[in-house]
């Protein structure tokens, strides 16, 4: 009798709740044998014996090119952290014809519904209006919306066009915004055809009223939103610092936002947890919540179901339909944390 595919969970920082939940264990059960480990990454003694037989991994196991050449029987790793991290050799795992997946997509609503709040949020003024009126200080109709705007129609700026710009566009084009996107990866026919205008950088950070700041952090592009460059803002804008902080200078950002320059959102930091004694927690014209875009049921559920049909795809020889795969030569430039 054929042995039945192992498969092995090793999703460390996700926890078993969030990704081998019960009905989720039945159903690996029905397709291979399951071997998990959880609460911290796999112990290399527990990698080195399930890599002779592995079929099949979910999770973040670093897997250099000798792991990759111990591991005859790979087809496929399930990144289940949604990134792409540096801890895997992408060009060796392709040759092998081994898929290395991301369970990204499976976030991005979730995501793009929060950037959405954010926007209408800092734009209505509506994390000020609730202080004024606890506080007794409230005005009444238009006496309260001195500066406050609508994204209705507004110009709008999509830096990096991603899984999350492209459900974040979605939200956004019953509003009839106009909506330009800067992401030096794509061209600007495919641009055009995801009816965005496309625009160099300079100009969408100089023309946005709203400005979603939605790529990722890689080797080449860590802090390339300098003070310099976040200067040019316009001086009505709100800034939604939504995918990495990594790619700004965090401290021009909250410079420049307390100075009155433009109004921020910011749900990413370069270090998380924030210590409880940071300076900037205080800063004006900021919108602080604590990386809660992402982090719902409803976004584990959609990672449960994408990696479950696609695991089930592979163990069949198909092609996975739902996550997203790796393009080595750029999956190995992100460094996501």
């Amino acid at each position: 009798m054929t042995a039945k595919p192992l498969i092995f969970l090793d999703p460390h920082p996700r926890t078993q709740a969030m990704v081998y939940t019960d009905d989720i264990a039945r159903a690996l059960d029905g397709m291979g044998r399951v071997v998990s480990h959880f609460g911290a990454r796999a112990p290399d003694d527990l990698v080195e014996r399930i890599l002779p037989e592995v079929a099949v991994i979910i999770g973040q196991t670093d897997l250099p090119k000798a792991r990759l050449d111990r591991a005859p029987n790979l087809r496929a790793v399930l990144n289940v952290k949604a990134n792409w991290e540096p801890n895997i050799d992408y060009a060796a795992a392709q040759a092998r014809g081994i898929r290395v997946l991301s369970a990204a997509p499976a976030m991005a609503p979730a995501v793009a519904e929060f950037c959405l709040a954010q926007a209408i949020t800092l734009a209505r003024g509506l994390n000020q209006a609730d202080g004024l009126f606890r506080s007794g200080e409230e005005a009444y109709g238009i006496a309260g919306n001195g500066h406050a705007y609508s994204l209705y129609g507004a110009d709008v700026g999509l830096i990096g066009y991603g899984n999350l710009g492209r459900e974040l566009a979605a939200l956004l084009r019953p509003f009839g915004c106009t909506l330009t996107a800067h992401d030096p990866w794509l061209s600007d026919r495919y641009l055009e055809a995801q009816g965005l205008v496309p625009a160099s950088l300079e100009t969408v950070l100089a023309q946005s009223q709203f400005l979603f700041l939605l790529a990722g952090v890689t080797t080449d592009n860590e802090g390339f939103l300098d003070r310099a460059k976040l200067s040019t803002i316009r001086g009505d804008a709100c800034i939604i610092l939504a995918s990495r902080a990594e790619i700004v200078d965090f401290e021009a950002l909250l410079a420049l936002a307390a100075e009155g320059r433009f109004r921020a959102a910011i749900d990413v930091y370069p270090e998380e947890p924030v210590p409880p004694d940071a300076g900037f927690r205080d800063t004006p014209n900021v919108l602080f919540s604590a990386h809660l875009a992402g982090g719902l049921e409803a976004s584990y559920q959609r990672i449960r179901d994408m990696m479950l049909d696609d695991v089930g795809q592979i163990l069949k020889g198909l092609p996975p339909l739902w996550m997203q795969r790796a393009e080595p030569r750029l999956a190995a430039m992100m460094r996501s944390r």
